[in-house]
């Protein structure tokens, strides 16, 4: 839609928890959020985060169905640029964490919460 695409130019997209599926051997990137300009018209029914379709080359596609077909896997948009007049969706194959990986994370996290306190409490004093 022709709003999305000015909003697109002002750098008004958010792809964090955003993910492609396949649909019917189509694939549609779903959970992005673009959010309006204030200038955009009032009769536009302004949906920020509706399906949208990816154009894609059969190739593509069967990588990407396989992929997805596999346990653990997902494919989600890392980035999205411009190329002449159209804009392109950078997509990855990604597989989720470990058990063990998401407690080596918190471990880590946590320490830097317990490093944050130490310091802010040895400046105060």
């Amino acid at each position: 839609m022709g709003w999305e695409v000015k909003a697109l130019r002002a750098g008004r997209v958010q792809l964090t928890d955003s993910f492609v599926v396949m649909t019917k051997g189509e694939a549609f990137l779903l959970g992005s959020q673009i959010s309006p300009l204030d200038t955009v018209s009032t009769h536009y029914v302004v949906e920020k985060t509706r399906s949208r379709k990816l154009l894609l080359h059969k190739k593509e596609l069967a990588k990407i169905n396989q992929a997805l077909t596999q346990k653990g896997q997902t494919c989600v948009c890392t980035a999205l640029y411009w190329k002449g007049h159209l804009v392109k969706a950078k997509v990855a194959i990604a597989q989720g964490k470990k058990q063990h990986d998401k407690r080596d994370t918190e471990k880590q996290r946590d320490w830097q919460r317990d490093k944050a306190r130490i310091v802010r409490e040895n400046v105060k004093q």
